[in-house]
């Protein structure tokens, strides 16, 4: 599913990724964990192809896809096709109703509006939004703010799932229901997610937990 091997990341002379070798399977909800400036975040934007790795021996496949061999357009299509992204602050955009917010990548990848709006519904209907699905996201508490999120993130049918802090913006309540929400979603849909978090309780939830410091993967 993700195999990234020797994975080198540099901002000018800081070497930020240490030369990480990550292997994960389909349907495994994988956690990282550690310190702030382990690397985790660019870890993910680098899984996510959000950004790029310096070092010709490395090399990232996601779905037997070599992703460094993908530029331009087609590295775009890509990362819409098969990969969802959620993240700690929602990135709903203000002026679009929660239904509009998730079909965007829909429309993106050229679905047709019926069809993307259709989808929608259902996913707004499984995470329990029905009801709110023509309000901004300032009329949204910030539970259902991040639950439309996730149905952005899954209006694609993305195989990978990958979220940054999902949760850190959350009170504990809505914390907790999405850190169920991501098991349900994983068995019924079959989706991988890779999750960078400082919870404990969501980090340990997990079928692996992986520790970064300094750079790499010690754990």
């Amino acid at each position: 599913m993700i195999e990234a091997i020797n994975i080198h990341k540099y901002y000018d002379h800081l070497h930020v990724l240490k030369g990480v070798d990550l292997h994960i399977k389909k349907c495994e909800i994988v956690s990282i964990v550690g310190a702030s400036g382990a690397g985790k975040t660019t870890l993910l934007q680098i899984l996510g192809t959000l950004d790029t790795i310096h070092d010709t021996k490395s090399s990232l496949k996601i779905n037997s896809i070599d992703v460094g061999s993908l530029s331009g357009k087609k590295l775009a299509q890509f990362r819409n096709e098969n990969l969802g992204f959620i993240f700690q602050f929602h990135q709903l955009l203000p002026e679009f109703t929660a239904i509009e917010n998730v079909c965007i990548p829909a429309f993106i990848k050229n679905t047709p509006k019926p069809e993307a709006i259709k989808r929608a519904k259902e996913l707004l209907s499984f995470l329990g939004l029905s009801h709110r699905e023509d309000h901004k996201p300032n009329e949204l508490s910030g539970g259902e703010q991040q639950r439309v999120a996730v149905a952005r993130a899954l209006i694609n049918n993305p195989s990978i799932i990958l979220a940054d802090e999902p949760s850190g913006n959350l009170d504990t309540e809505s914390a907790e229901n999405l850190h169920n929400l991501f098991f349900t979603l994983r068995d019924q849909f079959g989706q991988t997610f890779v999750i960078v978090t400082h919870n404990e309780e969501l980090a340990n939830m997990a079928d692996r937990k992986l520790v970064m410091q300094d750079g790499k993967i010690i754990q």
